[in-house]
């Protein structure tokens, strides 16, 4: 039984049954030719989404990435230190001192799987340094998101790879160039990485576009892409990678005067948050009908659960299609 079958014939209720209402609303939305937004937050790359999300980037089923810096350069570490990475199953039962042992091991713990610090982080460094220094050389300055672009494409990782370049991501959206806005990107190792250079004077902090730059473009992007069907939001966790791109339609609509700016058209969250009114990542949809994001007649859904159980099912309903 492929996966498809089998969800549709076990997934009725509650949790379960959202996923196939958000999944179908999905394709619902691509086939009257709508557009999508997938926004990734928390560690979906360490958690090797890529697996699933490169094959939806390379059938034209998401059009637009907003992400964490984390999940912009994890991929990329995945990509080119596989091998080096730990896994610790029983982490819930990992004491102070075991933790610390990890960092003197130079590794970073993310739930259950630990980065490598010299074979990801600095591998990625020092080719990014050279791309951050010959773009400053030239006058040059670029979304974080395209230098590493500009790094992918240049071949110079190929040595490293440790996976099927088909299961990154990353590496599938350089190819299409798709776009990407990356909130905050200052909060993300390469960003204190960059940061650094910065105070020792070795690069200038304009060589990297900022934030209200991505939310120029992001505008911009938006007025283009919104006629007809309209674009759609799928929202993988909360935070920022969620609530920065979302505010662009009511940016436009108020601030603006654009009036005649449509909403979101469809909208998807999936999230282990609480639901709750006191934080962004735990509201649910309707609220985001008064902040003027989301329409009254706007498909909305909300999965509470595991993003990395729920998120690779509802990419293979889509990819189904």
């Amino acid at each position: 039984m492929d996966v498809t079958r089998f969800l549709r014939e076990h997934y009725k209720h509650f949790n379960a049954a959202a996923l196939i209402d958000a999944a179908d609303g999905y394709v619902s939305h691509l086939r009257e030719d709508g557009k999508m937004m997938i926004t990734l937050a928390g560690a979906m790359s360490t958690a090797e989404l890529g697996k699933s999300l490169a094959e939806m980037i390379r059938q034209d089923k998401v059009h637009i990435i907003s992400c964490t810096g984390a999940n912009l350069e994890e991929d990329i570490m995945n990509l080119v230190a596989h091998s080096h990475y730990k896994r610790v199953p029983n982490y819930r039962d990992l004491s102070p001192q075991d933790e610390w042992e990890l960092l003197e091991n130079h590794y970073n713990r993310v739930t259950d799987t630990c980065i490598p610090e010299e074979e990801a982080f600095r591998r990625l460094q020092k080719h990014l340094f050279k791309v951050w220094s010959d773009a400053e050389k030239k006058g040059e300055r670029y979304f974080p998101h395209e230098f590493m672009y500009k790094m992918l494409l240049s071949g110079e990782l190929e040595q490293y790879y440790e996976i099927d370049p088909k299961n990154s991501w990353m590496l599938a959206a350089a190819e299409k160039n798709l776009p990407i806005v990356v909130p905050g990107w200052e909060d993300s190792t390469m960003g204190n990485i960059f940061a650094s250079y910065c105070i020792k004077g070795e690069l200038k902090a304009s060589t990297t576009k900022s934030g209200i730059e991505y939310m120029m473009w992001l505008a911009d992007w938006y007025v283009k892409n919104c006629q007809g069907k309209g674009v759609g939001f799928f929202q993988i966790g909360g935070g920022i990678a969620g609530d920065f791109p979302i505010c662009v339609v009511p940016m436009l609509y108020q601030d603006m005067e654009m009036h005649d700016i449509p909403f979101w058209s469809y909208f998807c969250q999936i999230s282990d948050s609480t639901t709750s009114y006191g934080s962004y990542s735990g509201a649910v949809p309707n609220e985001k009908i008064t902040w003027g994001k989301l329409d009254i007649t706007t498909p909305k859904y909300v999965i509470e659960s595991d993003a990395t159980i729920v998120a690779p099912l509802i990419f293979a309903i889509v990819l189904g299609w």
